[in-house]
């Protein structure tokens, strides 16, 4: 908060954010004390920012006010673990424009730098590339703070937004960036080669972050990081100072932790986390936790990558 009563914003940089997770009791109540220690965790492990409401933030499981309270905590946890200026990303997606706006307006309200706006697909047939590109122009006119435009067809329908959309979108001021967990590097080295300087193009998976910067990407955006920040911010440090042998090693550990939480969703990290830190294993119906034999199994997939990451913590 700055002295005239506004709220401060962090500008979003080059690097690695981490999609947290979301945290509940065992009544399915939201568990905003363990969202705070995991914030606190993830802001001290060198990252360089975290988001609220993504797709391993089990949005579509929780309400407004839990929600504006889950990025509210978050943006405490950061603070008080002396990241101040750490950015906090808040996913904003709905299915209308009008409650898209909404949400990205209580994330302002909460603490948010920016918002993360996947496309409204629930009526994908029924909206025209003119509509789709209209919807994203009035979120960016109305929101408070930056938007970034998140293509994700797994969780939109199938709805893949093309380079041309993209590019498109990204002349308008307040959109500032992208996340493209399609996985399309063609896609992303067309969008970081023809977009204005100042426009990010994240990776949308830790398992391409060397792709990613080699198309001349900013920095990825992935779920396993909840798990190995350390590693996921390592790979990103290696090859920019130039040890790519290093990086490209590192890069394979990592993207076979994150090949666990691709296949396993939020459901197999929320379980590693809890099998390998003591918390977070509870998820909102009607996802429940794994088997106990399905348990075994994901701490052991997992547990190249956790070596990895305790090694790098000492």
């Amino acid at each position: 908060m700055t002295a005239n009563g506004t709220i401060k914003r962090n500008p979003l940089t080059k690097g690695v954010y981490v999609p947290t997770v979301a945290f509940f009791k065992p009544d399915e109540e939201v568990d905003l004390a363990t969202t705070e220690k995991h914030a606190a965790y993830l802001a001290r492990s060198g990252v360089t920012g975290l988001v609220t409401q993504g797709s391993n933030g089990e949005a579509v499981h929780l309400d407004r006010e839990e929600r504006k309270a889950i990025t509210a905590v978050t943006r405490r946890a950061v603070d008080a673990a002396g990241c101040s200026s750490m950015p906090v990303i808040a996913g904003c997606g709905a299915a209308s424009t009008r409650e898209t706006i909404q949400l990205c307006k209580d994330s302002g309200e909460a603490g948010a730098d920016a918002v993360l706006v996947l496309p409204p697909s629930y009526y994908k047939a029924l909206v025209s590339n003119e509509a789709l590109h209209a919807h994203f122009v009035a979120v960016a006119d109305a929101s408070p703070v930056p938007v970034l435009i998140y293509n994700f067809p797994g969780a939109s329908s199938g709805l893949d937004l093309s380079s041309d959309d993209i590019l498109a979108l990204s002349q308008h001021p307040n959109i500032i960036g992208c996340k493209l967990t399609c996985g399309n590097t063609g896609k992303l080295t067309r969008v970081a080669a023809s977009s204005k300087p100042e426009f990010l193009t994240f990776g949308g998976s830790a398992d391409f972050t060397l792709q990613t910067l080699i198309a001349g990407g900013d920095g990825i955006i992935g779920g396993v990081a909840n798990l190995i920040p350390r590693s996921s911010v390592r790979v990103m440090d290696l090859y920019r100072s130039g040890k790519v042998e290093e990086a490209q090693k590192l890069q394979a550990i990592v993207a076979r932790a994150d090949w666990g939480a691709i296949h396993g969703g939020f459901v197999a990290v929320k379980s590693a986390l809890q099998s390998y830190r003591g918390y977070g294993g509870l998820p909102r119906r009607p996802c429940v936790v794994p088997s106990q034999k399905a348990i075994a199994a994901i701490h052991e997939e997992f547990r190249e990558g956790m070596e990895t990451e305790k090694s790098l913590e000492a």
